[in-house]
């Protein structure tokens, strides 16, 4: 049986290691897991109040359409319907946009590194990838407009970039869409955007009035904790949902993640709360990276990628040991580096002693 010929080159996507795993491997009764920049204060307890309303006539298909998510979330956003397409989480509008747009002859442009799915899914529809490497973590906008030809069919955006942190502001994003070409569609992919402060960073549901080329990704996996269910959502004109929809999956997804998504759009309060404690605890980790003469990149997020005088996957191996599960630079393109989620402080003052621990040993020996 004969595969495209790119599948002999890509590998399936590697989950970090599970709780249990570690726990297992190294003999632990507890794991901290402070990798996958998930919500370390799980979810709105008015979705897990009101959730199980959802678990009725199971035997049923859900709405394809999501009609009552996609009522709450247009007025929320003040958009109009025909707006918004969901997604089997944000991961999966980014497939459907490269089923759409891209196909052997046409290229896409990215920076690097970023989040690996965009790369991943636009190689098996066999499009050419264009990289352009990040400065000191920010998306190298001028040189991604450079790389542009009649044969690019979309541009990624990573705001704030996954794994860096950083940010684009609105000035920077106009000028880009400005010099972008009609014919390319901008990719905005915003899933950390509930994280962000600073006020120069753009307001993307505006900027959908000013460019015809542009769609802007959401997720419900990370502020409102909803990982597990799996429900995102993109935001465009009517033209391009309109494109889109075909390579949508009738049924992507399920009524329980449909009915959360909406629960978790009424209890904002979780967000502000989220956010708020986010902000207060990565300020501790920046001091303490501030302390140890630790260097980092600027993080609009909830997670910090900081650099290390050893490998991150040393640093990593010690961490795993004292119970917490983080992210290796080695892995994200950047050595020498973790990707550590800001987690609840209890669990952050015991993970930079432990960081603080190995490099004191480092130091010395």
């Amino acid at each position: 049986m004969r595969t495209k010929p790119i599948f002999n080159q890509l590998k399936p996507y590697v989950p970090g290691k599970t709780i249990d795993e570690v726990k297992e491997a190294y003999g632990l009764d507890r794991i901290i897991k402070l990798a996958s920049n998930e919500n370390p204060f799980g979810f709105s307890s008015h979705v897990q109040k009101h959730l199980a309303e959802a678990v009725t006539n199971l035997e049923i298909y859900p709405d394809g359409y999501a009609r009552k998510l996609r009522t709450k979330l247009a007025a929320d956003l003040q958009v109009d319907e025909t707006k918004l397409i969901f997604g089997n989480g944000s991961d999966e509008i980014m497939q459907i946009i490269c089923r759409t747009y891209l196909e052997p002859g046409a290229n896409t442009v990215m920076a690097t590194p970023t989040f690996p799915q965009y790369r991943h899914n636009a190689l098996i529809e066999g499009a050419e990838v264009r990289e352009v490497p990040l400065i000191n973590g920010y998306h190298d906008l001028q040189e991604m407009l450079n790389v542009i030809d009649e044969e690019t069919r979309v541009v990624w955006l990573c705001n704030p970039n996954n794994p860096t942190g950083n940010i684009f502001t609105q000035d920077e994003f106009d000028t880009f869409m400005e010099r972008c070409p009609a014919h390319v569609l901008v990719v905005l992919d915003e899933a950390y955007m509930e994280y962000v402060s600073n006020e120069a960073f753009p307001n993307a549901v505006d900027s959908l009035g000013k460019y015809e080329n542009l769609i802007v990704t959401r997720t419900f996996s990370k502020a409102y904790g909803l990982a597990a269910l799996r429900i995102g959502y993109g935001i465009a004109r009517e033209s391009i949902i309109t494109k889109l929809e075909p390579a949508r999956e009738p049924f992507n997804t399920s009524v329980i993640a449909q009915h959360a998504a909406i629960l978790a759009l009424e209890d904002q309060n979780f967000i502000e709360t989220t956010f708020e404690q986010n902000v207060e605890t990565k300020q501790e980790l920046e001091a303490f990276c501030d302390r140890l003469g630790l260097e980092y990149y600027p993080s609009e997020t909830n997670f910090l990628l900081i650099h290390l005088p050893i490998t991150g996957d040393e640093m990593t191996e010690h961490l795993l040991q004292n119970g917490f599960i983080v992210r290796s630079g080695e892995a994200l393109g950047i050595p020498q580096s973790i990707r550590l989620t800001i987690g609840k402080k209890e669990h952050m003052q015991e993970v930079m002693e432990a960081m603080e621990r190995k490099l004191v040993k480092v130091q010395n020996s």
